[in-house]
């Protein structure tokens, strides 16, 4: 699974932005967004601002779940106190598993593969293993943002440039995600 992960501003302009790939499960961390699709990660992000700011009023959480999904995009949400975004868009690998092994190269049968992507994390990004990933993840990235802001030199709804935030992002992302 790959993921975009951007910090949206109070005045909705982008702070942070960064691209991964999933670490769990044999993955290498490194995103692998299609060429084509790699330039809309940013449009698909901002354009879930408006249902972010419809149902941030209706729940009195921070952590929103998946908001809104663009084809087989997946787009979650964390709200900080200070009205600040945080968005991570999901794309599943949308290949299915790779042929098997063996010296045939049959495809695996329907049951294996769903034996196979039931117990992967990446698998579903509905899933409720999946949800706490993320959670964890935002929270993760919440606590280094607080630290960030703390930054005498870090003036509110400039870009993020601290290299060991974004090493705190990468950390957390490959952590959980």
């Amino acid at each position: 699974m790959s993921y975009y992960f951007a910090i949206i501003g109070t005045k909705d302009n982008p702070l942070f932005e960064h691209e991964f790939g999933t670490s769990k499960q044999g993955g290498d961390g490194i995103a692998r967004f299609r060429d084509e699709a790699r330039h809309m990660n940013q449009f698909i992000v901002h354009s879930s601002l408006d249902i972010v700011e419809e149902v941030q009023w209706g729940s009195g959480q921070m952590y929103l779940k998946t908001i809104d999904r663009y084809h087989n995009n997946h787009i979650s949400c964390y709200l900080t106190a200070g009205n600040v975004k945080f968005l991570l868009l999901l794309s599943p690998d949308t290949h299915p598993a790779a042929y098997t092994a063996s010296s045939n190269t049959q495809r695996p049968s329907s049951a294996a593969l769903a034996r196979q992507t039931s117990s992967s994390l990446a698998a579903n990004p509905t899933a409720p293993q999946t949800e706490e990933a993320i959670r964890l993840f935002f929270t993760e990235v919440y606590d280094a943002w607080v630290k960030n802001l703390m930054n005498p030199f870090y003036l509110l709804n400039a870009p993020v440039r601290s290299p060991v935030f974004r090493g705190r992002v990468m950390a957390a992302g490959k952590k959980y995600l």
